[in-house]
């Protein structure tokens, strides 16, 4: 920031003149009505007064007579001193005395006066509040969310209004009181754990998929935050006279809510537009300007938020923005329910007849229960880390064609808090308390629903191509392809590979697998339970009947021993359709394997024959089976022969290259960059202004330009109030030394310019703004000898 030196008034107040011989500050060659003095040698030599800049006001202007507000001054009225010295905190010209560190104000003590400005500023800081409250409607449903921010941006600013001339104490006590009161009807009455539910509500929201369950203990979070930003905001305004401050709370309201909804439906960038009109609109209303500032300034900050609104969708950042979820702490995986729901095919299909739900769905599915990824040699658990959600689910790795399948579902009899659905869901509704694990899909619920308790679903189920599958390469994942120490593991290998023998794809070694265990086992709904791995290597070589349990295990083992990662997954054949409703039973149980393939996530494959022995009694598996069946000839025939891993590879490798760097290289990079940025305007502003001020347009200007830079070089940017006798008195005599001299010329130059044409005038004038540039740099030498090193670099770098 530069000091604006204007040349003096010539209307409204009159010219400075020059004392009168005699009179202190005079010079006997100065005579009045003259406009420089007589005799005028050179620079330093009678050039002005030696005591002119007794009567300066401020560092940037030196020699101006009379501080503000005080009498005989000649610069300003004495009543817009007055003004002057309020907004400093000054006692009024004539008080006769000044305002002692925190005494009330002569206005306070009479009371703010209640004006149309006053009003609009809070209205426009509920506002802000509001609108930054708003920018958790990517974090929760927008019903909700408006009734907890209506009070929250409303209340505080009215109680700033009421409490604008009592202490700031009471106004925030009574929206602490306020605010208690206004979550009563958020919690629906007295909650006694509000507090703690506070505390732990942003750490629930970081682990929450959104949009978040709108539960009183996420919502307080966004309660509170609008209400601080709402009553700081409206506090500023009362009690100071800022001019935007007062829209900063609400900005950091606004930064929480983009953190917290990074990866939440919708855009933030409509909010941030309206923020910035309503904060242009304060800043216009606090600046004193006449009403019809506002009729121009609003069009134009609408105009440049509309500009930035369209420009915001294009930034690489607004792309990939960082997500704070990334690094939370998710909940360890926990058992759903004492007894597995692979531990229960076999006792359903003992009572098949059990009703367990209905669902009304516009195509039959399988309906997918549960999700078993780890086995001990034991049984199937899950992995699974369920995570809060308000109904969405998120995406798998499959982003190709697929169906929607809509449905609605009702439970019956189902036991456990599992919830079926059709393949992965995508979107789950009037569920409260949903859990979800991004994983696998999987749906549970907090409490076990009772009879008759529905929901809607809506799932992709994904439509793969014949080239797609073709070129299916397994993920590489450890724990998916993991088998429990034993002899049992070289058994099963052995009877893998005799299995797959000839696949030299590892689409093709599933299908074989598949189609082996169809073929050379049969299904019995009573055969014995379990699968242990000596129960499973018992039913390979020996019994070779079993249920789904285990064909689904075997399959899993023998596909994990040739490197396929693999899963069992529990759920349901369509059962019995009516009318549109499909009437599931609990002999429809029925478990399958799933392997993962890069870019298609997690395939299906159904090892279980048909209870006839050779045909499957249900369509959705026989459809699968039959698909598997023509794509596992035409391989064999060489119809299509040739996997494509390096086509996948290579559009994997595009889609890399395309992503860009990692969020860790870009944040670094994207900050030393604006650092070294900072550093060189940092270094470069300062000489480029005194280069400035040294090669202004004519001798004054060069002068006062002088002057300015050497009040910059002592730090006394900011202090304006400050006479030139004050900047002298204060400085040892090494600097005031070479500044006295420089207050003289330029005190002369400023307030006895000539207005002769005259080359040796000229050219005295010239030596005279020389002399006062080596003034200005032996200041300014001895400034940098006199101050240390790191001291000198910290005001660098702070523009001081």
């Amino acid at each position: 920031m530069t000091h604006a030196t204007p040349a003096p008034h010539p209307h409204p107040h009159p010219q400075p003149q020059p004392p009168a011989p005699g009179q202190p500050g005079s010079d006997p060659g100065f005579y009045p009505g003259s406009d420089r003095p007589a005799g005028r040698s050179g620079p330093g030599q009678g050039f002005g007064p030696s005591d002119a800049m007794a009567g300066g006001s401020w560092a940037g202007q030196p020699g101006q007579p009379g501080q503000p507000g005080e009498p005989g001054e000649s610069g300003e009225s004495m009543e817009a001193g007055g003004r002057r010295a309020r907004r400093r905190g000054a006692a009024p010209a004539g008080s006769g005395r000044a305002r002692k560190a925190g005494e009330p104000r002569a206005e306070d003590r009479a009371g703010r006066p209640l004006g149309w400005r006053l009003v609009v500023a809070l209205l426009l800081v509920a506002g802000l509040a509001g609108v930054a409250g708003w920018g958790f409607h990517r974090v929760f449903p927008a019903q909700p969310l408006l009734l907890a921010l209506a009070p929250a941006a409303l209340v505080p600013p009215l109680v700033a209004l009421l409490t604008r001339n009592r202490p700031l104490w009471l106004a925030l006590a009574l929206n602490v009181v306020l605010w208690f009161a206004a979550t009563v009807p958020l919690y629906k009455g007295v909650a006694p754990g509000m507090v703690k539910d506070l505390a732990n509500s942003w750490q629930a929201l970081l682990t929450t998929l959104l949009p978040a369950q709108p539960e009183p203990r996420l919502l307080i979070l966004v309660h509170a935050a609008v209400w601080l930003a709402a009553m700081a905001g409206a506090e500023t305004a009362v009690r100071s006279a800022t001019r935007v401050a007062a829209a900063l709370p609400a900005m950091a309201a606004f930064g929480l809510a983009l953190l917290l909804g990074v990866d939440g439906d919708g855009s933030n960038l409509p909010v941030a537009a309206a923020l910035v009109v309503l904060t242009a609109a304060l800043a216009m209303v606090r600046d004193d300007r006449p009403a019809r500032w506002l009729l121009a300034g609003l069009p134009a900050a609408a105009l440049l938020a509309g500009a930035a609104l369209v420009a915001g969708q294009f930034l690489p950042v607004a792309a990939e923005p960082y997500n704070p979820r990334q690094n939370a702490e998710l909940p360890p995986p926990v058992r759903v329910d004492s007894v597995s729901p692979l531990d229960r095919v076999s006792a359903w299909l003992q009572f098949p007849d059990r009703p367990l739900f209905t669902v009304k769905a516009d195509k039959p599915a399988n309906w997918r229960l549960a999700v078993l990824d780890r086995y001990d040699g034991v049984r199937w658990t899950s992995g699974a880390r369920f995570q809060p959600t308000g109904g969405r689910v998120p995406a798998g790795e499959w982003t190709g064609a697929a169906d929607t399948v809509r449905q609605s579902v009702t439970i019956d009899g189902l036991p456990g808090g599992w919830l079926p659905a059709a393949e992965r869901p995508a979107e789950v509704t009037g569920v409260p308390g949903l859990g979800v694990d991004p994983s696998s899909g999987a749906l549970l619920v907090s409490a076990k629903p009772g009879k008759g308790f529905a929901y809607q679903v809506s799932s992709r189920v994904p439509r793969p191509s014949k080239e797609d599958l073709v070129g299916a390469v397994p993920v590489h994942d450890p724990a998916l392809t993991a088998f429990p120490d034993g002899p049992q593991e070289a058994a099963f290998r052995k009877l893998a590979q005799q299995a797959t023998k000839g696949a030299d794809a590892p689409i093709k070694q599933a299908y074989r697998l598949q189609k082996y265990l169809r073929t050379t086992a049969s299904n019995d709904p009573t055969a014995p339970p379990g699968h242990s791995l000596k129960g499973l290597e018992f039913f390979l070589e020996t019994t070779h009947r079993g249920t789904s349990e285990q064909f689904a295990s075997t399959f899993a083992l023998m596909a994990r021993t040739l490197g396929l990662p693999t899963r069992v997954v529990v759920g349901f054949r369509p059962g019995q359709q009516s009318n549109g409703v499909y009437r599931v039973m609990s002999g429809d149980v029925v478990a399958w394997a799933e392997v993962k393939f890069e870019g298609l996530g997690w395939l299906p494959f159904y090892p279980t024959p048909g209870k006839s022995g050779s045909k499957d009694d249900h369509d959705v598996v026989s459809s699968a089976i039959e698909e598997s069946e023509r794509l596992e000839g035409e391989f064999t025939q060489g119809g299509v022969n040739k996997p494509k891993p390096s086509a996948k590879s290579s559009t994997g490798g595009s889609r890399r290259t395309g992503e860009g760097p990692p969020l860790w290289v870009i944040i670094p990079a994207a900050g030393a960059g604006v650092l070294a940025i900072y550093a060189v305007v940092a270094m470069a502003l300062p000489w480029w202004r005194r280069r400035r001020r040294r090669t202004a347009a004519g001798a004054e200007g060069r002068v006062l330009g002088a002057w300015v830079q050497t009040c910059d070089d002592l730090g006394l940017k900011d202090d304006k109030a400050l006479t030139a006798e004050e900047v002298v008195s204060r400085h040892p005599e090494a600097i005031s030394h070479h500044l006295r001299p420089l207050a003289e010329i330029s005190n002369f130059v400023r307030y006895a310019p000539t207005d002769s044409t005259d080359s040796t005038d000229s050219a005295i004038a010239d030596q005279a703004a020389d002399e006062a540039w080596r003034r200005s740099d032996a200041v300014r030498a001895e400034v940098r000898r006199s101050t240390p090193l790191k001291h000198r670099l910290r005001r660098r770098l702070l523009f001081r």
